[in-house]
């Protein structure tokens, strides 16, 4: 644990650190996470990258979830090869890119990425190096496993933005909040976005983020903030087992409105990443050291 609050610290310390930022730059970079899994995370991501796309935003989804990265199987995607196939099989950045439902872009990571600290400094900087490739794009979208460990806060701390997936239920609130506690802790965020999956009304969506405001504000520093809510509908699991966003399985459902309204609200948001995809993933290596 000591040395991971290390790492983690010097990561934090990095974080202005311009130096790799020649590559192409992300509009944003978001982190997204949730206290446990459950949740309906990974749903929310390939959603909100359509929903985006539909605003005429690109959008490159990164499946960051160590070895259960799931994100193609949401999309009906069958991909041949991980981002680690970049060093290990020496195929090219354009051959792990694949695309997805309304143009959007997914890396597939999956089990992958415990194979980090394994590589020698020449595997790494060639794997920056094609990773500096990657085309412009206005959102990448960091999907990461669920919960609270050295690779999820790497990510959290590596990016401009983080939003935390909760649901009403007392454990997923609990969870969500020990994450959000952890990220004050290391000072990796000053500001956290929450949205609130499967709510059955609009009041039990806000009703459940005031709780973690009212906890967020009485005994840390970060700001909390309410991003949305997705009301649960029985559409969202067919369109699971059908293997389609829900946002373009079923657009006129309750859920496929919230997203939209969720990703209008990030849309019109200001900023923009001075981080470059090869800085960004030099800081996530580094902690992985």
């Amino acid at each position: 644990m000591l040395d991971q609050a290390e790492s983690l610290r010097n990561l934090v310390n990095n974080k202005d650190d311009k130096s790799d930022n020649k590559g192409r730059s992300p509009r944003k970079i978001i982190t997204v996470t949730s206290g446990k899994g459950g949740v309906g995370k990974s749903n929310f991501v390939v959603n909100l990258a359509v929903a985006l796309q539909k605003n005429g935003k690109k959008v490159l989804i990164f499946d960051a979830d160590l070895g259960m990265g799931n994100d193609d199987v949401l999309l009906g995607l069958y991909p041949k090869y991980n981002i680690f196939d970049i060093v290990f099989t020496t195929k090219k950045i354009e051959d792990i890119i694949i695309e997805g439902p309304y143009g959007i872009h997914l890396i597939p990571a999956g089990s992958g990425l415990n194979k980090i600290q394994e590589l020698t400094d020449r595997e790494r900087e060639l794997f920056l190096n094609e990773l500096e490739k990657i085309g412009e794009y206005d959102y990448l979208l960091l999907d990461t496993g669920a919960g609270v460990s050295k690779d999820i806060l790497a990510f959290i701390s590596a990016s401009e933005e983080l939003i935390v997936i909760t649901t009403p239920e007392p454990t997923s609130l609990t969870d969500a909040y020990s994450l959000i506690k952890v990220t004050d802790y290391f000072k990796l965020k000053t500001k956290v976005k929450i949205v609130v999956n499967k709510a059955f009304t609009k009041k039990e969506g806000e009703e459940t983020f005031n709780k973690i405001l009212r906890a967020a504000s009485r005994f840390l520093k970060i700001e909390v903030e309410y991003l949305g809510y997705i009301l649960d509908d029985r559409k969202l699991v067919q369109s699971v087992r059908e293997q389609k966003p829900f946002i373009l399985l079923y657009p006129n459902c309750d859920a496929a409105k919230n997203m939209e309204s969720i990703a209008k609200k990030i849309s019109g948001e200001s900023g923009s990443s001075s981080e470059s995809v090869k800085g960004l993933f030099k800081k996530i290596l580094s902690a992985f050291s």
